[in-house]
């Protein structure tokens, strides 16, 4: 079973999205665009995660779907 939270992170052909915790990349795309495009979705689907890094590695960006344990009040 893949893991519910999902990396966009960079990778020799691209961009990849991986399942955290995951070896090897579950898909490689040209565009960090197209790569995010895919995680969203399958973050949104699993309820996860989503942390975009940038090309250095570092996570640039997240998102949570489903349950997120800090909601802010509003």
């Amino acid at each position: 079973m893949s893991s519910k939270n999902k990396h966009v992170v960079p990778h020799e052909k691209g961009w990849a999205v991986k399942s955290e915790g995951a070896s090897r990349a579950g898909s490689v795309h040209k565009t960090q665009q197209e790569a995010i495009d895919v995680a969203r979705e399958q973050a949104r689907a699993r309820r996860g995660e989503l942390f975009i890094h940038n090309r250095q590695g570092q996570i640039r960006e997240r998102d949570t779907f489903g349950n997120d344990p800090y909601p802010p009040k509003g």
